[in-house]
């Protein structure tokens, strides 16, 4: 019988960007909108101030996960570096650290040395790389993927609640936005836990939760300062 297992691990670096982007999105440009609206705001006003919002903040988000990111590629680079330069200078030293890895994991020390003998005749970085300093293939960092993963689920979140403001006019605006904001948030948080191989109710109804709160709050601010004009 054959048996077959599905893993999302590969998915942690574009996944983890791209609900950060849409969630970000979502959040912040219907918070942006609700908080112009609050301050009694005109409707073109409003419009112009999510636009902004999503153009600004799509920018944001992938300078950001740019630079974020590539500064743990470059923290990844130089320590495979380091091991680079060790396995060139004491490549036996290096052998029996990899053992004593193996041997902490739950093997015996003969079969922990044959083991670490037998990866690094294949591929000593790649084996130290993975079994000494935590990267591999699958969780290293990828900058420029994340910067338009964000980039790309931000602008689409954030135009989901302004299509709703530029839909519904007047003072239905807040309560449009943000309901049909957090119907949008719980989606996305289903969606990404069912990507991730999580529960899909929890996810929800985390991303609801934060989602409300930011949304909430940033009202507030916007009745207190709101100038009628």
């Amino acid at each position: 019988m054959s048996h077959s297992e599905v893993h999302r691990s590969h998915r942690v670096g574009w996944l983890r960007a791209a609900v950060l982007g849409a969630n970000d999105g979502i959040v912040s440009t219907a918070s942006l909108i609700i908080g112009v609206a609050a301050a009694s705001s005109a409707h073109e006003g409003i419009l112009l101030a999510g636009l902004a919002g999503l153009v600004a903040g799509a920018m944001s988000m992938a300078a950001g996960e740019y630079v974020s990111v590539s500064s743990q590629s470059d923290t990844e680079k130089a320590d495979l570096a380091i091991e680079k330069r060790s396995l060139e200078q004491d490549f036996e030293f290096e052998k029996e650290e990899l053992a004593l890895i193996y041997e902490s994991r739950g093997l015996e020390p003969a079969l922990a040395k044959q083991v670490a003998e037998q990866l690094m005749a294949h591929d000593a970085l790649g084996a130290h790389a993975r079994d000494e300093i935590g990267i591999s293939e699958t969780v290293s960092a990828q900058p420029v993927q994340a910067a338009f993963s964000s980039a790309g689920t931000f602008t689409i979140g954030a135009a989901l609640p302004l299509a709703a403001a530029w839909v519904v006019p007047g003072s239905q605006l807040i309560y449009v936005v943000a309901v049909s904001s957090l119907v949008f948030l719980a989606l996305l948080g289903g969606v990404a836990a069912s990507a991730g191989g999580a529960s899909i109710t929890i996810g929800a109804i985390r991303v609801t939760f934060w989602g409300a709160l930011a949304m909430a709050i940033t009202a507030g601010v916007g009745r207190i300062f709101g100038v009628v004009a």
